[in-house]
């Protein structure tokens, strides 16, 4: 279900959220296991029928080993809660490995999973054979993680290409992707380009790569106008922006600021 009661009352919620949180994580860890029991990584890693090699499941050991490889770091079985001290002064806590690994896997967990089709019932195993629409579990398990991220608020959306993309707020996000820049200097042009990119980043590293890069484009951007005399240059600039007087100074002071701020 993705039309809750709520929603339509209310509206959905914010999507703000930068970090994966154990109850998010407990979800996602809930929805892998439901795949599991069924049988849905068996396309990738088949569990064989002794009898004729048919798939009958998923090789759950051939899974644990190749989530190890690729996740390094991410406990297998995966861990929801954290044990804090030793014997009858321990505490269970609620526990998510870093955000950047929870969404390394669920890109991970979306390039195996498939739809397990039950086929042939084999009454001597008690299983039935299994054919697999991979389309059809990937598009499944992506509205599955899509609505838990949205339902708690989480500002991540996986794509149908499985490839999640951080969200920006709406106003922001729409206006930066429709923005062209032309500001007449071609590495001025590419550089905003760049802080574009790595804005959108879901690692918070390279978001700061943005900014760094944002204040480079605004150094070159006060040069522009007279390159051999920055604060003309600057003056000239703000005053073609505006001849509105209120306005003009209120330029003048946060292009001050933000001189401030970078230096």
């Amino acid at each position: 279900m993705s039309d809750y009661f709520s929603d339509r009352q209310n509206g959905p919620r914010a999507r703000t959220e930068q970090v994966i949180s154990p109850t998010v994580w407990a979800g996602l860890v809930a929805t892998v296991q439901a795949l599991i029991n069924s049988g849905a990584f068996g396309l990738r890693f088949p569990e064989r029928c002794p009898d004729g090699q048919a798939t009958c499941g998923g090789d759950s050991d051939a899974l644990a080993a190749s989530v190890s490889a690729e996740m390094p770091g991410l406990a297998w079985p995966l861990e929801t809660v954290s044990v804090e001290g030793e014997g009858y002064f321990s505490k269970r806590q609620p526990f998510a490995p870093d955000t950047l690994l929870v969404l390394d896997f669920i890109e991970f967990v979306h390039a195996l999973v498939a739809k397990p089709i039950p086929g042939k019932y084999h009454d001597f195993f008690s299983h039935h054979h299994l054919t697999f629409d991979q389309e059809a579990g990937q598009e499944e398990f992506r509205a599955t993680v899509n609505r838990i991220f949205a339902r708690n608020g989480v500002a991540f959306e996986m794509l149908p290409n499985g490839r999640i993309e951080r969200l920006l707020p709406p106003v922001l996000g729409e206006e930066l992707k429709r923005t062209l820049f032309n500001t007449g200097d071609r590495t001025l042009d590419n550089m905003l380009d760049e802080c574009r990119a790595k804005f959108s980043d879901r690692n918070p590293l390279v978001r700061r790569e943005a900014l760094e890069r944002l204040w480079d484009a605004w150094e070159r951007l006060k040069s522009l106008a007279d390159p051999s005399d920055k604060k003309r240059s600057v003056k000239i600039i703000l005053d073609a922006v505006t001849s509105v007087p209120l306005l003009r100074e209120r330029l003048e002071i946060e292009a001050t600021e933000l001189n401030s701020i970078g230096n």
